[in-house]
């Protein structure tokens, strides 16, 4: 291939250009050398090197065809003599690997030598690196040198829409759209919500004005307009900026998308008519096909169904396409076919993780819990594997069959040793959540002797024993925790809420509280339990303020007890009547909520049921 240009030429030195042999010589070694690595871009090897100067003088010998036009010259500059041995320097650091030397000195050379071939090359080179910032430097001087270049102005437009400088990344797309070749408007939708209201229609008005001037015929950019309004939600935008988009490309498939969500939104009688035409007038268009496939879901699962057969005609070894198929026929209560089609899924060996836990699912809807278990522990290590063993475990527990349940988990931990913490902790959530806390904490226990330096375990611990009462073990599983993790936010605030819940030690509570909150100061949790230490203290208005925080933001029943019985302390009733009546509806049976009023002497369960 062609070698690029700057290294085509004899190392000259400035300070001497009749230079002695030996240092003519050695200036002639540097340039082979770089002939010969393909430096910037080249890919020239040593024998290749060789070829092409035998090549050329073969090419000196041979007679010029008369009907070729010759060739143009090749532009020629020497390479300073500061600069021969640092690009030497970075292409033996690239071989090496040492990719930061040899980005670092690529930098400084494409800003000494200002060529378009060294600064390409930068960019290339930090690209690969995925060095953005790196990137955004070498191919703003790239642009500077070589205004023309697309694919300079394509990269320059990518890394600016990157950082939410959309309205800059504009004119660099522009200069490709109008040299006629794709250029990649919709990189302008990137972080498009995260910009000011007045930025984004700045850069509306940026594309309008290039759609009047030289680019209305560009449906690139027309689609993205529109986008652009749908960004923003509004749709009688979107749908008069599609109108041109379909005059240009009547079935372009983002537009037809895009109408018919806007149709199904609006409610319109035919919302899909013009996808159904488009795939009328051409019915190999498969992707357009799925997508209409899905919008029909929303509104018309038989249409669904029957679009999804049709793609699956097609393609019979697609996974995604039977799943698809699977979920539809579940949904409109054909399990035969549903578990059919995922028979068919784990056949292909693909997806069977979820096809099993789906298989799994339908067993237990039909009753059939035995079936249900086999099918969930058929599920392998990953994403499915901790939902298919709370399904078992659910489903164990419902029968009593706890030491199956307890052997099941313990060949899971031998099955895969890289999650046994995790699955002692599952196991021993499912033990509190059913109130079996003595085999709880009995796991417990032994999972901790096993992970001694476990918060997770050792603050699942502090949960159980708190529900018995053992406050003082609690206390200490959370003071570990607190030890080894001092800002342990969690843990601060469940040994402080537990003291000012279950003892009387208000004002240490209160110190470790204060510790959560100063370290996450709008979590509900940690104002809740703020708002319930003051409380006890009797500070009612800031014990008040706290809690309607932490109600505001996360309206959890427990909360609504603690705001509740502030505010009938300070006699506002009809507002903490008002707090427990929503929780109650709720949560009827929550039990700190319940424990509440009946302490109070107050019964709000008739108000709640009715």
């Amino acid at each position: 291939m062609p070698v690029n240009a700057l290294f085509r030429f004899a190392h000259r030195s400035a300070a001497a250009p009749q230079a002695s042999g030996d240092a003519a010589s050695s200036g002639r070694r540097l340039v082979t050398i770089a002939l010969a690595l393909g430096l910037l871009g080249g890919c020239a090897s040593t024998t290749q090197v060789a070829d092409t100067a035998n090549d050329a003088n073969v090419a000196a010998t041979d007679a010029v065809d008369p009907g070729e036009p010759p060739a143009p010259p090749v532009l020629e500059r020497p390479i300073p003599d500061a600069s021969v041995y640092p690009l030497l320097l970075a292409e033996f650091a690239l071989r090496r690997r040492d990719f930061d030397t040899a980005l670092n000195t690529y930098l400084e050379q494409a800003d000494v030598l200002r060529d378009p071939a060294v600064s390409a090359h930068t960019t290339h080179l930090a690209q690969f690196l995925q060095r953005e910032r790196e990137a955004f430097r070498a191919v703003r001087l790239w642009v500077e040198l070589e205004p023309d270049n697309l694919e300079a102005n394509g990269t320059l437009a990518t890394l600016l829409a990157r950082q939410g400088r959309n309205r800059e990344a504009l004119p660099y797309l522009a200069v490709i759209a109008r040299a006629g070749e794709q250029a990649k408007f919709p990189v302008l939708l990137n972080r498009f919500k995260a910009l000011r209201p007045e930025d984004q229609l700045g850069l509306e008005a940026d594309a309008q004005a290039l759609i009047d001037d030289d680019l209305g015929g560009d449906v690139s950019l027309r689609l993205t307009h529109a986008l652009m309004a749908e960004e923003r939600g509004d749709a009688a935008a979107v749908r008069e900026r599609l109108i041109p988009v379909f005059a240009l490309e009547p079935y372009q498939q983002q537009a037809l998308v895009l109408e018919a969500k806007l149709n199904l939104a609006a409610g319109d009688d035919e919302p899909l008519a013009r996808i159904k035409e488009a795939l009328k007038k051409d019915p190999t268009r498969t992707d357009l096909r799925l997508q209409y496939a899905r919008l029909l879901a929303s509104q018309d699962m038989p249409a669904a169904r029957k679009q999804f057969e049709i793609l699956s005609a097609e393609a019979p070894h697609n996974a995604d396409l039977l799943f698809s198929l699977a979920l539809i026929n579940h949904e409109l209560k054909d399990n035969i076919a549903a578990k059919a089609y995922l028979n068919q899924v784990i056949a292909l060996g693909k997806r069977n993780d979820e096809a099993y836990l789906f298989l799994g699912q339908i067993a237990r809807t039909e009753g059939d819990l035995d079936e249900a278990v086999q099918l969930f522990q058929q599920v392998g290590d990953g994403t499915d594997l901790m939902k298919a063993t709370i399904s078992i475990a659910q489903i164990q527990i419902a029968r009593e069959k706890d030491q199956e349940l307890a052997d099941y988990m313990n060949r899971l931990r031998a099955s895969y040793p890289h999650r046994k913490e995790q699955f002692y902790a599952l196991e021993a959530n499912i033990y509190s959540q059913t109130d079996r806390d003595a085999r709880g904490l009995e796991l417990l226990d032994r999972a901790i002797a096993e992970f001694p330096e476990s918060d997770n375990l050792r603050y699942a611990r502090s949960v159980a024993y708190e529900r018995i009462g053992n406050i003082s073990g609690a206390e200490v599983d959370l003071r570990a925790i607190i030890e080894r993790d001092p800002e342990n936010s969690t843990a601060l605030n469940a040994l402080g809420y537990t003291l000012a819940n279950r003892t009387e030690r208000y004002d240490e509570a209160r110190a470790l509280i204060e510790k959560a909150l100063a370290l996450t100061p709008n979590e509900p949790s940690v104002l809740d339990s703020m708002g319930w230490v003051l409380y006890h203290q009797g500070d009612l208005d800031n014990a008040e303020a706290y809690l309607t925080r932490a109600y505001a933001s996360f309206p959890d029943p427990e909360v609504a007890a603690h705001l509740g019985e502030v505010l009938w302390m300070k006699g506002k009733t009809n507002s903490a009547m008002t707090v427990w009546r929503s929780a109650l509806q709720e949560d009827p049976q929550h039990v700190v909520l319940n424990e509440t009023l009946t302490r109070l002497g107050i019964s709000l369960q008739a108000d709640a049921d009715s």
